[in-house]
C-alpha cells in the first residue's frame, strides 16, 4: 500500500532526537509498505533553524511542512490550523498523490488535521495515540469535541496502552475500532553489559550506585520531583550518583535545586543524547527512575527492562501495565516522600535479571510492525457494514 503517516512526533533536521520509537516503528513498516513520514515542524523551530542532522532511515522516506498557529492563544483553533498549513504547503503534491491510507501519530492536532485531509482527499485514515494527547488535551473543554470527532471518523484507533484504549472508548469510538499495541524494543541495541565497562566509558565511578533519568526535562516528567527525592536515597545511600539524560526547559531548576540542596557532586546533568547511545547509560546504572505525572507507555521503560533494570516509575497511564512488582516499583505520583524511599528501597533488593528480561521480551518491533500491518491493511479496505 502506499501510506501517508501525518505527525509532530518524528525526528528531523530541528529536532533530531524525537519520538525514536515512530521512527523506529515507521522504518520498520516502511519494509512492507511505501511509507512517507510527513512530519509538522513547528515554525518557532524552523526559525531557530536546524540543530543536527535528519535521521538516517533504511526504508522509509520522509518530507515536512511548517506549522503555524497564532501562539499562546487559540490552542483550540490548531487542528485547523494544522490542516490549513499543510493544505497551503503541500496540497498541490497531496492531490497528485494515490494515497491508499492516511496515518494520524498524535491526537491534537494532527488527527484532527488530518481527519480534515481524509475528507478533502477523500481516504480512510487511522490515528495512533500516545499519552497526553489524551490524557492532557482531551481534557480541554474546546479541544475535546475536535479529537472526539477525529477518533470515532478513523477506521482505526491504536492505542499505545490500555488506559489509552479505555479513554478512546470514553470518547465515543466503537470497540471494535480500538486496538491496544505497545510499542517494541530493539533488543540487538538494549540488552544487558558490562556495569563497570560502561561505567568507564562515561566516565562514572565503578562503586557508586547509580539512578538514571531518561527523558525531556520538564515539570510533567517528574524530573523536579526525583531530584527532591534524591536527598532522602541519600542519607541511606551516601555514594549514589543521579544522572538526568536529556535536555529542556527544567534544566536549569534541576542545576539550581542540586546547588540549593548541597548534592550538585552527586548529580549529573548529562544533556541530551543520540538514542544509539542510550543503552550504554542503561548498561552503567542501577535502576531507572521515570516519576512522569501523565503517561503512555513510555520506551525508556521497556528499554531500561531490556537491559536488566529495574525501574522506579511512576503509577500512571499505562506504566502498571508493564512493570510487575518483579521488574520495578510503582509509587504515586508527585509523592516525592514515597519516591525518595522506593529508590531506597530499590537499591538494597536482590532484582532478579533473568525476571525483568522475561518481562522485556514481551516488546519486541517485528511482532508490532506484524500486528499494525495487519490493523492498516484492513483499514484500507471497503468500510464495515454497521
Amino acid at each position: 500500500m502506499k501510506i501517508l503517516a501525518l505527525t509532530n512526533l518524528f525526528p528531523t533536521a530541528w529536532d533530531p532526537l524525537r519520538a525514536s520509537f515512530n521512527r523506529q516503528q515507521f522504518d520498520r513498516l516502511a519494509r512492507f509498505h511505501d511509507l512517507e513520514v510527513m512530519v509538522a515542524v513547528d515554525f518557532r523551530e524552523r526559525r531557530r533553524g536546524p540543530r543536527g542532522a535528519p535521521p538516517v532511515l533504511e526504508y522509509a522516506r520522509t518530507s515536512d511542512f511548517t506549522f503555524w498557529y497564532p501562539p499562546r492563544i487559540g490552542r483550540s483553533l490548531h487542528g485547523l490550523a494544522w490542516y490549513a498549513s499543510l493544505l497551503a504547503q503541500r496540497g498541490a503534491r497531496l492531490r497528485r498523490e494515490r494515497y491508499d491510507l492516511l496515518f494520524a501519530s498524535w491526537g491534537y492536532p494532527d488527527a484532527v488535521g488530518t481527519a480534515r485531509l481524509a475528507r478533502t482527499l477523500d481516504l480512510p485514515y487511522v490515528v495512533k495515540v500516545h499519552g497526553s494527547d489524551l490524557n492532557v488535551q482531551a481534557n480541554h473543554r474546546l479541544r475535546r469535541p475536535q479529537i472526539a470527532s477525529a477518533l470515532r471518523g478513523a477506521r482505526a484507533v491504536i492505542a499505545v496502552s490500555d488506559a489509552l484504549a479505555g479513554k478512546a472508548r470514553e470518547l465515543g469510538v466503537d470497540e471494535d475500532r480500538v486496538h491496544l499495541l505497545y510499542n517494541g524494543v530493539d533488543s540487538e541495541r538494549f540488552h544487558p553489559g558490562d556495569q563497570a565497562a560502561a561505567r568507564r566509558a562515561l566516565g562514572l565511578p565503578l562503586d557508586a550506585p547509580l539512578i538514571l533519568y531518561v527523558g525531556n526535562l520538564k515539570e510533567s516528567k517528574g524530573c523536579l520531583d526525583l531530584i527532591e527525592a534524591f536527598p532522602a536515597v541519600l542519607a541511606r545511600h551516601p555514594r549514589a550518583r543521579l544522572a538526568f539524560v536529556g535536555g529542556g526547559a527544567a534544566g536549569t531548576a534541576l542545576a539550581r535545586r542540586a546547588q540549593q540542596l548541597g548534592i550538585a557532586d552527586r548529580v549529573d546533568l548529562a544533556g541530551e543524547r543520540p538514542h544509539d547511545q542510550l543503552p550504554v547509560w542503561m548498561q552503567a546504572a542501577d535502576l531507572l527512575s521515570l516519576p512522569s505525572h501523565n503517561e503512555g507507555v513510555p520506551n525508556v521503560v521497556l528499554e531500561a527492562m531490556a537491559c536488566g533494570l529495574p525501574v522506579v516509575a511512576t503509577r500512571v497511564g499505562g506504566i502498571p501495565e508493564v512493570l510487575p512488582a518483579h521488574a520495578g516499583v510503582l509509587v504515586p505520583a508527585r509523592d516525592r516522600a514515597a519516591l525518595g524511599k522506593a529508590l531506597a528501597d530499590a537499591l538494597r533488593r536482590e532484582w532478579s535479571r533473568g525476571e525483568i528480561l522475561e518481562q522485556a521480551g514481551k516488546f519486541r518491533w517485528d511482532d508490532n510492525v506484524r500486528r499494525l500491518d495487519r490493523i492498516l491493511r484492513d483499514s484500507a479496505g471497503p468500510p464495515s457494514l454497521p
